[in-house]
């Protein structure tokens, strides 16, 4: 989702540099445009990031023997850690 919306956002900045030709006197659509462009970067980065992270999985099994009814027992974990 992340990698979609920074696309999005240059795509509405450098239309709204490039492609406009508006002047709005309480609002410099430029400035817009670039500030947009520069968010859609930045997020498009963190989401690339995000994507390659390694993930790391831990997981413990425990046999015992059940001293009532001499029964082995097993117990599972599992978990995983973000890196």
């Amino acid at each position: 989702m992340s990698l979609g919306l920074g696309i999005f956002l240059i795509v509405v900045g450098a239309v709204l540099v490039y492609a406009l030709n508006i002047s709005v006197d309480w609002i410099d659509v430029e400035l817009v445009g670039y500030i947009l462009m520069g968010a859609g970067a930045v997020i498009v980065i963190l989401g690339v990031v995000l994507l390659t992270r390694k993930r790391s999985s831990v997981t413990t099994v425990r046999s015992a023997v059940d001293p009532a009814n001499g029964e082995q027992v097993t117990s599972e974990k599992r978990s995983i850690d973000d890196v």
